[in-house]
């Protein structure tokens, strides 16, 4: 892992999509379980932030997600907190708990245990998504400790949204 990864500012990513979100009239909802709330700490540390961010939801235990985004405990137990479908019930429970038009959610194992074979350290699921226009899903997996997965899944996830509102807006 380089720490040059670990070092890199996370503001111009929040940056660029607050300019983005603020020229759609857009509000942006979080729902955050390995990243605890970081994204929303990245976003909420630009000015003017309120005018385009809505709410974030740190959903870090399964009893959590499915209290305040509404994940299905059958979800849960047929895929895992770490896995796509759980990702995209995060979004739509997002959305649902929001007055926001989009939102990200992140759920993975930053380490140092956690992991399995199936899913080891480092395996972070993304999802982002705006009603009506569906939801779009990856996986990555990271290398590096606990910090560096954290810090590359904050990054990812700015970028995605970035990606998915070019694409989708």
């Amino acid at each position: 892992m380089s720490e040059s990864i670990l070092h890199e500012p996370l503001a111009p990513f929040a940056m660029r999509l607050g300019e983005r979100m603020r020229s759609r009239g857009l509000r942006l909802a979080t729902a955050e379980s390995c990243t605890g709330g970081w994204i929303a700490k990245v976003v909420t540390d630009i000015s003017g932030s309120s005018a385009w961010f809505e709410r974030g939801f740190v959903t870090y235990s399964n009893a959590a997600k499915q209290e305040m985004l509404g994940v299905r405990a059958a979800t849960l137990n047929a895929y895992g907190a770490v896995s796509e479908p759980v990702a995209r019930e995060m979004v739509a429970g997002a959305l649902a708990h929001s007055q926001a038009q989009v939102a990200l959610a992140v759920t993975g194992i930053a380490g140092p245990g956690g992991g399995s074979p199936e899913k080891p350290v480092g395996t972070v699921w993304f999802a982002w998504g705006q009603p009506d226009r569906g939801v779009v899903a990856r996986c990555h997996c990271f290398v590096g400790d606990r910090e560096a997965v954290r810090h590359q899944a904050v990054r990812i996830a700015l970028e995605g949204l970035l990606e998915h509102l070019q694409a989708h807006v």
